[in-house]
């Protein structure tokens, strides 16, 4: 890891799911695009990464991001997300969290209504933030476009059998598997076995039916994770939970997975539009989702989702680097 100074940061869990955002310390990211800036990232930036996201400064599920100026005209800010193994193209959850540590602790502009413009390596995504005071209470997100690229596909895995998944688009493509039909429940005591099938069906997914983002940058297309879901109970329409990265396990429900799962329940004619459900997560913290409009990717039938969760702050920090420290660059434990 190149040297770096110390890194200041402040951390937020949405639904459980932390993220620590860095707020001062940070070099330059370059690029002209927010897609430019995650190469640059990538190239430059891994070890910072590393160090801020593993042991003994994180843990193998911490998650974080990186703000940068805007790329757009109108934009507020720029975002990077960042994990266990790299950088992600958006994060719904971290949407949230930065809506409340944004506007509360002044880290970015935002309209005088509290809307925010995010330029994500995705795309463009527009936040609302609700307040109670000078307080955030709630942020609600409308996502990028979301669609199905292949419905009801299936493939033989070893040691597993036939696994049946739709693959789906929300900011991130995921395969979306029915925990039932794998004989495993979505709860906290299975998060090794689902582990363990995640990284078993992710590649194979990736091989039998490639993500292509139609029209777009090819750095959009790749499994990042497997949903596994199951039926909810009372108000909740589904349970589920994101495996993603190396392994990681998404506490939250996921705010680019709901996306993906209401764009394929829209075109099942499961969720209409102007409707819309709450999704659990392993944990049973909730989002909203909702189907807010409908649109085209390519040749895809698509919906924007409109989803909304809240974040709490849960700390301060600054990291230091001590060059002579043999885990100054972090290292993963799972």
């Amino acid at each position: 890891m190149s040297a770096f100074g110390p890194i200041q940061t402040i951390d937020a869990h949405t639904g459980g799911e932390p993220l620590r955002i860095v707020t001062k310390g940070l070099p330059p990211i370059v690029g002209d695009t927010i897609l430019d800036k995650r190469t640059y990232a990538e190239r430059e930036l891994d070890g910072l990464r590393r160090a801020l996201m593993l042991e003994p400064r994180g843990h193998a599920d911490m998650y974080g991001a990186f703000l940068t100026e805007p790329t757009t005209p109108d934009g507020h800010v720029g975002v990077l997300f960042l994990h266990n193994a790299g950088f992600s193209t958006m994060c719904g959850h971290g949407i949230i969290a930065l809506g409340k540590v944004g506007i509360e602790r002044g880290l970015f502009r935002a309209d005088d209504d509290g809307v925010i413009r995010f330029d994500t390596p995705a795309g463009r995504v527009v936040a609302s933030v609700r307040r109670d005071g000078d307080r955030v209470v709630e942020v609600s997100f409308r996502n990028v476009a979301s669609f199905v690229q292949h419905a009801d596909a299936a493939v033989e895995i070893a040691g597993i059998g036939r696994v049946r998944y739709d693959l789906a688009y929300g900011g991130a493509f995921y395969a979306y598997v029915e925990a039932t039909d794998l004989g495993v429940a979505v709860r906290p005591e299975n998060q090794d076995r689902l582990v363990e099938l995640s990284r078993a069906i992710k590649p194979v997914v990736q091989a039998h039916t490639p993500p292509v983002y139609p029209g777009g940058d090819e750095r959009l297309g790749f499994v990042y994770g497997v949903i596994f879901s199951e039926p909810g109970q009372g108000g909740v329409h589904t349970r589920n939970v994101c495996v993603f990265a190396d392994g990681e396990v998404d506490r939250s429900p996921t705010g680019t997975g709901v996306s993906g799962r209401a764009a394929i329940l829209h075109a099942r004619g499961e969720l209409a539009l102007g409707e819309d459900i709450e999704i659990a997560s392993i944990i049973g913290s909730s989002f909203r989702v909702r189907v807010a409009e409908t649109t085209t990717v390519g040749p895809h039938a698509a919906i924007v989702p409109e989803v909304a969760g809240t974040a709490f702050i849960t700390g301060e920090h600054t990291f230091v680097f001590d060059p002579s420290d043999p885990l100054r660059d972090g290292v993963l434990l799972r």
